[in-house]
């Protein structure tokens, strides 16, 4: 067998990697400038994120929301009107994880003990 590169390796105009250039000022400053306009985009996002939390927001105003812990992470609970009416009354008649974290929902939508279960 010959020393030397195989006979194919010759005739193959990139049998070897050439080496990188040195990026410029301009690339510098691009990749920079790209950089710093992902993070103002993750920062808006985050703060329009906690400024509008959607539809199913805070409880207030006879409409209840709870976030309950689940297996594959949190589960939402939303209820308005008479559903949310059937919901305080539930968390204030049973006991339980649910119906702890329920309560206090409640109370925020001025649907306290007093207003489910009058006459208690």
């Amino acid at each position: 067998m010959a020393s030397g590169p195989l006979p194919i390796l010759r005739r193959m105009p990139f049998a070897s990697i050439p080496a990188a250039e040195p990026a410029t000022r301009r690339d510098k400053r691009l990749i920079i400038i790209v950089i710093g306009a992902v993070v103002a985009l993750l920062v808006g996002v985050g703060i329009w994120a906690a400024v509008r939390p959607g539809p199913y927001g805070s409880s207030r105003d006879g409409c209840v929301t709870v976030t309950l812990p689940s297996s594959m992470g949190g589960a939402l609970e939303h209820g308005c009107g008479a559903q949310a009416r059937s919901m305080c009354r539930q968390a204030f008649t049973t006991s339980g994880r649910a119906a702890a974290l329920t309560r206090p929902q409640c109370r925020l939508a001025g649907l306290g003990r007093s207003v489910v279960l009058p006459g208690r």
